[in-house]
């Protein structure tokens, strides 16, 4: 089994099955750790943190490849799920477009042409 650190680094040139193998992998050997932990009281607290923090890693690695497999398929569509599109905040999402901002009733077009704003020109003392 590994005995380092796992390097986020080298993760990202690896396939989705090689990283799914090295994290069955890594819980083996949590598994093993944590068993010799109870039977013989031994210092394998270190490797058990250190194991627990691969893990997380492969794991977000993972995570990330398939986020961006997902922007790739959802690049040129209508519509984005929405844990891809842009957080922002509440106020912000609710906001009008810049499209839904310009558009003007009928009626308010027909009276800002029929009335429009008077010009006053001021006479210079």
């Amino acid at each position: 089994m590994s005995t380092s650190k796992v390097k986020t680094g080298q993760l990202w040139n690896k396939s989705k099955d090689d990283l799914m193998k090295q994290l069955g992998e890594l819980k083996t050997e949590l598994g093993q750790l944590r068993i010799q932990k109870i039977t013989s009281s031994g210092s394998k607290l270190n490797r058990i943190h250190d194991l627990r923090k691969s893990i997380a890693r492969v794991l977000t690695v993972v995570n990330l490849k398939q986020r961006q497999q997902l922007r790739l398929f959802y690049k040129n569509k209508k519509y984005l799920p929405l844990d891809l599109r842009p957080k922002q905040t509440r106020a912000i999402r609710r906001r009008l477009s810049p499209e839904e901002k310009s558009k003007v009733l009928e009626k308010t077009k027909k009276r800002s042409t029929h009335f429009p704003q008077r010009k006053y020109a001021v006479k210079a003392a």
